[in-house]
């Protein structure tokens, strides 16, 4: 039986954080592909408070969350690149904004790309307002972390990879390399990078799976 186990599905951006994490220290681990429509019995007796994905299950014992997971990753095995800082502060700047990503910025570009009227408009402005704050902590950094990928970087993935798939499905672009140069020129270097190439979603697939979901959100709106 596999010490380390992982329920994801394969275009969520919070279950291939995880996976980034793990591959990334060197952890050996059992992948789980879950349906999002037929959740399995694993992933409902793992995680029977939120019952998604991810789910990491290390002897016998779950942690939920994505961010949650990252940081029990980087506590519990002392090999492989760290993911967090080990000072202090710059360990509680990272996860602050590690969380400013997932509470703020994208709830904020989801409600900018897939719903109408006043509502769209408004979540625009306020993508607009929160990349420009992310514009200003990336500047003059590789990474956001320095020279190294971190916390951050993987946390912001889904502005890398997913935000740019979903420019592409609806047809507008909020993430302008003139408003925003330094985000820009992060998105350039963490796609590039080598190891995180080979551990994003392969992009014809993503965009099939966004532009599906699109046709079935203006198809709700027309009934």
């Amino acid at each position: 039986m596999a010490e380390v186990k992982l329920f994801g599905l394969w275009g969520s951006p919070f279950s291939r954080r995880v996976e980034m994490a793990l591959k990334l220290k060197g952890i050996e681990y059992e992948y789980f592909e879950e349906d999002k429509k037929n959740k399995s019995p694993s992933l409902l007796k793992y995680n029977p408070v939120h019952k998604k994905v991810p789910v990491l299950v290390h002897k016998g014992k779950p942690i939920a969350e994505s961010l949650v997971i990252l940081e029990y990753i980087e506590d519990t095995w002392d090999i492989g690149p760290p993911i967090l800082p080990k000072d202090p502060y710059e360990r509680a700047m990272a996860r602050f904004w590690a969380k400013f990503i997932d509470e703020m910025c994208i709830p904020t570009i989801r409600r900018a790309y897939w719903s109408e009227g006043d509502e769209q408009e408004n979540a625009k402005k306020e993508a607009n307002e929160l990349l420009k704050i992310l514009d200003g902590e990336v500047e003059g950094k590789k990474f956001f972390g320095g020279d190294t990928l971190g916390l951050v970087d993987i946390a912001a993935g889904f502005i890398a990879c997913w935000l740019k798939v979903m420019e592409e499905c609806v047809g507008f672009q909020i993430l302008d390399k003139y408003k925003f140069p330094n985000l820009c020129e992060w998105i350039d270097v963490f796609n590039n990078d080598s190891f995180v190439k080979e551990n994003l979603p392969p992009k014809d697939r993503l965009t099939g799976k966004y532009n599906a979901h699109y046709e079935a959100v203006k198809k709700a709106r027309t009934e």
